[in-house]
């Protein structure tokens, strides 16, 4: 079985604010299907507290600070998270539970699985004197429905109004804070292969200026408020982003910049491309000459 572990990520650092990214099968060992963030959880409240039959995690603080106990049966270990540009995988079997939160915390967990209940363990009696591996077989493995877009537009052809905003699910408690989950092809129409985010931007600061020719992506106010001004050669379309449970989901061929930020604010952007740099347009008259126009 892995073992539970740290890892560090990248770290872009900018006088406009700085920028870390988690690649799949590079960063952390395995394919990203779940993506999900928790926040306005009350300070010293706990989290969790169940194990997996098969789906693994990775943890990271995005603002704030929280802790995260593994248990494999045998052991304890505590994990202090709170820096933007480390993470703790979580293999599965590995019962856990995370508390300390402080306040404005904001958690980002990416998850190697679709949600199947199933796939719990809820009860630590079971944890630990369960037969696991038979309860595999009782698991749903049906794939997940996929996301149904008739009108994914070709990148010359793509304007500002085939970028949209995604009400996403908020599941809330009063007691324990809320979560909001983004499911690849479920939620959103692409599979996520790249998370990144922004984070320490001074107030008023401005981010993006360039251009994708076939990267997709949803980005997301994970914390504070910002806009999006998205521009397809001919129209320029301002989305202000100030809602966890709110996306901009941007199709290729679009320019867009980012600005207005608030303080303390974190964009977070879940992408269908690992990075190329050959998949960036960021030269506004090439991205014209790119459009046709």
């Amino acid at each position: 079985m892995d073992a539970p572990r740290i890892i560090d990520l990248p770290k872009i650092e900018d006088p406009r604010g700085n920028l870390s990214f988690i690649e799949q099968l590079k960063h952390i060992p395995f394919k990203i299907k779940r993506t999900y963030w928790i926040y306005d959880v009350p300070g010293g409240e706990t989290r969790g507290g169940h194990a997996y039959k098969k789906n693994q995690e990775f943890i990271v603080a995005l603002s704030g600070s929280f802790d995260v106990v593994l248990d494999d049966g045998n052991e304890k270990r505590v994990f202090s998270l709170n820096r933007s540009y480390y993470g703790l995988y979580v293999p599965k079997g590995v019962w856990r539970q995370m508390q300390n939160f402080s306040t404005n915390s904001l958690a980002l967990v990416l998850a190697s699985s679709w949600f199947d209940e199933n796939d719990y363990v809820r009860n630590y009696k079971e944890f630990l004197y369960g037969e696991l591996e038979e309860d595999k077989k009782k698991q749903n493995n049906d794939p997940k429905p996929e996301y149904h877009n008739s009108s994914t537009p070709q990148n010359l052809k793509s304007c500002v109004y085939d970028c949209t905003m995604i009400e996403l699910d908020k599941h809330h408690s009063d007691r324990k804070g809320n979560i909001t989950v983004v499911e690849n092809n479920l939620t959103i129409p692409f599979e996520t292969k790249r998370s990144y985010y922004l984070y320490d931007i001074p107030g008023g600061e401005e981010r993006g200026a360039h251009a994708h020719k076939e990267l997709r992506q949803l980005i997301i106010a994970a914390s504070g408020s910002f806009d999006v001004v998205l521009n397809d050669g001919i129209v320029k379309r301002t989305f202000t982003l100030n809602r966890p449970n709110q996306g901009l989901l941007v199709v290729p061929g679009i320019w867009r910049e980012l600005n207005n930020f608030s303080s303390g604010s974190v964009c977070l952007v879940l992408a269908s491309k690992l990075y190329e740099n050959e998949d960036y347009i960021r030269d506004y008259n090439e991205f014209l000459d790119f459009k046709n126009i």
